[in-house]
C-alpha cells in the first residue's frame, strides 16, 4: 500500500519540456518536493505525470507563489474536494 505523501505547497510551472515531453507539460503546474541535494546539483523534484516524483532540471521550471485560497485546495490530499461539497464551476473570470 502506498503511503500519503504530505503536500509541500510549493509549485512551479515547466516552461520547457523538450527533453521529457512523455513527462511533463509545457506551460503546466507541477508540486514540487523539497530536496536539498538536488537543488544543490541544480535539479528540482517534481510530481510529474506519472504522479510520482523524479529529478528534473530547475532551468525547466519558474516556481510559483500562489493565492492562499489556491494554495489551500492544493494542499488537500488527491481526491479531496472542497468540505466534502461538490466542485463547482466558476460563474466568471476575470482577466489578470
Amino acid at each position: 500500500m502506498k503511503k500519503a505523501r504530505t503536500r509541500s505547497g510549493l509549485f512551479a510551472v515547466c516552461v520547457d519540456n523538450v527533453d521529457y515531453p512523455a513527462s511533463l507539460e509545457s506551460r503546466k503546474l507541477y508540486e514540487i518536493v523539497p530536496d536539498d541535494e538536488a537543488a544543490a546539483r541544480g535539479q528540482l523534484r517534481v510530481v510529474d505525470e506519472s504522479g510520482e516524483d523524479y529529478l528534473y532540471p530547475a532551468r525547466y521550471f519558474r516556481l510559483v507563489t500562489l493565492p492562499p485560497s489556491l494554495d489551500r485546495v492544493l494542499r488537500r490530499p488527491r481526491g479531496h474536494l472542497a468540505g466534502g461539497r461538490r466542485a463547482t464551476r466558476p460563474s466568471a473570470i476575470r482577466p489578470a
